[in-house]
Formats: C-alpha cells, sequence, structure tokens
C-alpha cells in the first residue's frame, strides 16, 4: 500500500510503500529529499491502515 506523508524537516511530500502484513511497524527511513533520518511509526487492522507517525529523530 502506498502512503504519503511530510517530511518533519524539509516538510517536502513524500511516498512509502507500507506492508499491511506487518500489523504494527516502527523503524528509521531516510528522507528520499533531505536525507534525514525519520522515525516511522504505523499500525494496520487487516489491510486498513488505523495509525501512522512520521517524526524527527531527537538529537539531530
Amino acid at each position: 500500500m502506498e502512503h504519503f506523508f511530510t517530511c518533519p524537516y524539509c516538510w517536502e511530500r513524500i511516498s512509502m510503500i507500507l506492508d499491511p502484513e506487518e500489523e504494527t511497524s516502527d523503524y528509521i527511513e531516510d528522507c528520499e529529499v533531505c536525507c534525514r533520518p525519520i522515525e516511522l511509526f504505523f499500525r494496520f487492522s487487516g489491510d486498513r491502515l488505523v495509525s501512522f507517525e512520521a517524526r524527527k529523530m531527537e538529537g539531530i
């Protein structure tokens, strides 16, 4: 599933592919525009995305 969100650093709209089979996930991925690390948290219920959060890394 493609999901669009805004980078918390450069405010560019970027997209990523989320796998609904991962019910809950949290990891770090670099912004494809500014290359800064973003903490990503998301949760699915079945095939439905029920929460998504993209945060700046603390101390960076």
